[in-house]
């Protein structure tokens, strides 16, 4: 019997390897049935997603919309139907007439009556029936139609797209168009499902292009692309049976889209990349895989640690948006690191040496061999690497400084920021619904739907009714307050509607919410509406985003710390990373929130950003930015504990994984670009932000700042107190050999105790 060549060595990353290359073949047999379970359970997963999320479940604002829901459905409409009486080509007779002519009236009272009679629908009511000025446009040529339709995101779209057919078109003298939140909620959730469609079908081939282009190999290059589609299909089906216990936002799944394929493609990258490093140098498959285990393993396993944990954070939040978020971040995250740490071992054994195959560089590369082009180092991308650390490294502080300032020059928008909620401008301009919404904010008096609506609860009488109406109208900002209504005598509800000046969610209508609660009334009040809806939303993120930072922030610093045993690493790696989203923050202002480049990439701005999207870029941005940190710090660790040379840690370490996370930060910004070439703002913003947020972390934050600072701070940046270093001598990991070779005692003074400390721990176990 032949005897392994190089066998890995005994312990816990002995058994791992002996697991996961014992029957490769089986592994892999069992991950296709997995996967195929996981496309018919995750089928139709978008369906039973919403497109809301936005409001905190918990708010005052919340209680009065579901209590005005109940008690007067007509007060809050969600579906408008907009009748258009003015001239159309191809018209018949008395088209043009306007609103109030007889035949437009009879025909828009009898829509009417038949909206009224829909199952589902109440609260009907139209301008024929309640000649109120705010439902008829100021050209007399428009009206409104109103109602609620009942029951949540996923019952009310089943009732629209139920009775829209027989609404919406030619009706006689009048054009029916429907618009309302219902309506763009369905609009919106049908554009995200083609967009993502058309985003994977531009990722893929991109991806797989320039997956060829790094590995050379089209062997390898399709091993990372089967990692990312094992994640996505298994994180739908995870979303899927969540579906079934709590509300999921439907822009949850361009997240699983984007890191199931991006996260998959780094952890894949670097595993393949260490493991044809291993063949070359060598090793047999089942050695070379259990070195890349026990190195690059490791680093996949805490760098998909640091990104969950940045996701999670997303559930100290009550709004469902966010914890959809959540949800399917952490599920992708784990998912693409098991796949990697599983299947793609099993599949690297089978291979062995045919993963350089099919070499399809060789057409324009020629006299470079498959192992060469893998190893970075080798070649001259290595080289062209560690001649820039060493650049940067002379020039430390000014490297330092440079870079610095650059980056928060770039945030300095984002100090303008303003909060705001979702409309159908998210919308395309030319998106039915959205259409609809800009005629209305267009052309009818009052902004109809818009306002704050007051819910009074308790006994009152007609004259504190009306005395609490007034004192309301005289608070600066409001236009008007009509009302009270209340379902008659002695009736324990009753509301008011305030119009407010200016815009329906400006920051004088926010600013108004807080007054028009402090107004004293002998009966107990609440408010609702969109400016309500927001000022709960903002309160609540501040409330609960101390805690979220806190996790992330003490959660990435003892990572980090276990993975270096390093004090100053892990708080350079939080500042680094903080300051690598600055560009991200200011981006999202200067383009989104201002309007530049507007026209070129096809979208509507509101003047604000939703209130939600800066917690959820900064989640994910942070998380991928500690990727691309973990990945490489291990590597500067692992040749600094081989060599005790700090400078030439920093060097060798960005020659090996310099390109590699370049060439991976690319790549995930293509994934983010396709998510942002969506129809809908808030994904583009997504998409777009995120991009920028990865390309500035891999080729400022780790290939400028992490040198120059590691320079300055010199071998202080190794440093830990005595009791931290037994800690981590005990419970750490790094990516390395588990028996390093000897360091020399000279350059390295603390790498003696570290060796005696490890060497305690095999005698303390055994």
């Amino acid at each position: 019997m032949s005897e392994v060549k190089n066998p890995p060595p005994p312990g816990e990353s002995g058994r791992w390897t002996r697991f996961v290359t014992a029957r490769p073949r089986l592994s892999l047999l069992l991950a296709l049935v997995v996967t195929a379970l996981a496309v018919f359970a995750g089928g139709g997963v978008a369906d039973r997603m919403g497109s809301g999320g936005w409001e905190d479940p918990g708010a005052r604002s919340t209680y009065a919309t579901k209590a005005l829901e109940r008690e007067f459905p007509a007060s809050q409409p969600n579906l408008l139907l907009l009748v258009d009486a003015g001239p159309r080509s191809g018209a018949g007779a008395g088209a043009g007439a306007g609103v109030d002519d007889p035949a437009v009236a009879a025909e828009a009272e009898r829509l009417t009556g038949l909206l009224a009679a829909e199952p589902g629908v109440t609260g009907v009511g139209s301008y024929w029936r309640t000649p109120m000025p705010a439902l008829r446009s100021e050209d007399g040529r428009q009206a409104l139609i109103a109602a609620r339709v009942l029951g949540d995101e996923k019952t009310t779209t089943r009732v629209l797209e139920r009775i829209a057919p027989r609404y919406q078109g030619e009706h006689g003298p009048l054009r029916v168009s429907l618009g309302g939140p219902v309506a763009v909620q369905r609009e919106v959730t049908t554009t995200i499902q083609e967009d993502l469609l058309r985003a994977e079908l531009i990722a893929l081939p991109v991806t797989l292009v320039l997956l060829i282009l790094v590995f050379g190999s089209a062997v390898a290059a399709m091993l990372p692309l089967g990692v990312g589609i094992v994640a996505i299909l298994g994180t739908n089906a995870v979303l899927r049976g969540l579906t079934e216990f709590t509300e999921l936002s439907v822009f949850a799944q361009n997240l699983t889209t984007a890191l199931g394929l991006g996260l998959a493609i780094d952890y894949a990258l670097f595993i393949v990349r260490r493991f044809r490093e291993e063949l070359a140098a060598g090793r047999d498959p089942v050695a070379a895989v259990g070195a890349t285990l026990r190195t690059a393993g490791r680093t996949v396993l805490f760098s998909a640690l640091t990104v969950a944990v940045a996701l999670s954070a997303m559930l100290f939040f009550p709004m469902y948006f966010l914890r959809s978020f959540a949800y399917a971040g952490v599920a992708v995250v784990l998912l693409a690191a098991a796949a990697a740490l599983i299947l793609l071992p099993a599949a690297l054994v089978l291979l062995g040496e045919r993963v350089n195959s099919l070499d399809l560089r060789r057409l324009w590369r020629r006299g470079r061999g498959a192992a060469a082009a893998g190893t970075g180092a080798a070649g001259g991308e290595g080289r062209g690497w560690a001649r820039m650390t060493a650049l940067v490294m002379r020039r430390a502080p000014v490297f330092a400084l440079v870079s610095t300032a650059g980056l928060l020059l770039l945030g300095v928008p984002f100090l303008g920021v303003k909060f705001g909620t979702v409309d159908d401008r998210q919308l395309p301009t030319t998106a039915a619904s959205h259409v609809v919404q800009q005629q209305i904010r267009d052309g009818f008096p009052g902004s109809p739907g818009g306002g704050l609506i007051v819910l009074a609860e308790g006994a009152a009488g007609a004259g504190d009714l009306d005395a609490y109406r007034e004192r309301v109208a005289s608070l600066e900002g409001v236009a008007r307050v009509d009302g009270p209504v209340s379902s008659g005598p002695g009736a324990r509800y009753a509301y008011f509607s305030v119009v407010t000046e200016g815009e329906a969610v400006g920051q004088r209508a926010q600013e108004l919410v807080g007054e028009v609660r402090e107004v004293q009334a002998p009966f107990e009040t609440s408010v609702a509406g969109q400016a309500a809806v927001l000022v709960d939303a903002q309160k609540a993120i501040a409330g609960k985003l101390p805690a979220a930072l806190a996790l992330v922030v003490l959660a990435t610093l003892l990572l980090v710390f276990l993975l270096t045993g390093s004090v100053l690493i892990p708080l350079q790696a939080v500042l680094l990373n903080a300051l690598s989203l600055t560009a991200m923050f200011g981006a999202v202002v200067w383009v989104f929130q201002e309007g530049h480049l507007s026209g070129f990439l096809a979208f509507t701005s509101t003047g604000d950003i939703e209130t939600t999207l800066p917690v959820l870029m900064f989640c994910i941005a942070f998380g991928l930015s500690m990727d691309y940190g973990v990945f490489l710090i291990s590597r500067i660790k692992e040749e600094y504990d081989r060599t005790g040379d700090h400078e030439g840690a920093v060097r060798t370490g960005l020659a090996r994984t310099g390109g590699l996370i370049t060439a991976a930060a690319v790549i995930l910004a293509v994934v983010m670009v396709a998510i942002g070439t969506s129809r809908v703002t808030n994904t583009k913003m997504l998409g777009l932000g995120i991009a920028l947020a990865v390309l500035m972390d891999a080729m400022v934050v780790r290939s400028l700042l992490v040198p120059a600072v590691m320079k300055l701070t010199g071998r202080a940046t190794w440093w830990a107190p005595g009791p931290l270093r037994r800690l981590h001598a005990r419970f750490g990991l790094s990516e390395g050999e588990s028996a390093p070779a000897a360091v020399p005692a000279g350059p390295h003074p603390e790498a003696g105790e570290r060796e005696r400390e490890r060497e305690k721990i095999p005698a303390a176990r055994s």
